[in-house]
């Protein structure tokens, strides 16, 4: 009710669990997924798998009550573009679809944030063994972009950075743009974890 009752936003499908959510994505070609993850049979975590492997381009966004490490960092490596919990209100989830399509970002929960950061600090001192110098391959962010991503880090909607910055909300949305351009990524945890290893922010 709360999506098809919006502007611009039709379901086209609901389905109780992913046992068949190969098919039912290529049946429906959806350009946004909400995915639970406690569900019968085939949880959302592995139906995420399931369609990475066959399906890169759709943008998938969880929905759930789980707020844990494990299930939090299993789905972003399995490819979630966000992470909100269903305790948000309608109009952040409405927010969050929009700006995964439009891939403006990945859209989090701010104490889902908060467990992404520590995870990722955690991730980037250790030691780099990849051949990629990441250094040579991306364009330094400016301090303004680098203000706006770790804002965005801290869980911050695009509404609430502008405020905080004396911004407008559309203003911010194209630095974010910028970022993910400069930095050759399509997701804010990418983004983060070359900031973080650049020592950016």
């Amino acid at each position: 009710m709360l999506i098809s009752g919006s502007e611009g936003y039709d379901v086209l499908a609901a389905f109780c669990n992913c046992s068949n959510v190969v098919d039912e994505v290529e049946a429906y070609n959806p350009d946004v997924i909400l995915m639970d993850i406690d569900m019968p049979g085939v949880n959302g975590i592995e139906g995420l798998k399931r369609i990475r492997q066959v399906n890169c381009d759709v943008k998938i966004l969880m929905l759930t009550v789980f707020d844990d490490d494990e299930r939090i960092f299993n789905a972003i490596q399995a490819g979630a573009h966000g992470y909100l919990l269903k305790e948000e209100t309608a109009q952040n989830i409405i927010d969050a679809v929009y700006q995964v399509h439009q891939d403006e970002g990945a859209p989090m929960s701010p104490g889902i944030a908060r467990k992404a950061w520590k995870w990722l600090t955690a991730l980037t001192a250790q030691p780099v063994t990849a051949k990629r110098n990441v250094k040579n391959e991306v364009e330094p962010l400016s301090e303004r972009e680098k203000e706006i991503l770790k804002c965005s880090m801290e869980g911050k909607e695009y509404a609430q950075i502008a405020e905080q910055l004396f911004l407008s909300k559309h203003t911010v949305r194209q630095h974010m743009k910028n970022i993910y351009s400069k930095l050759h990524v399509s997701s804010k945890v990418q983004a983060l974890q070359i900031s973080l290893k650049n020592k950016w922010i």
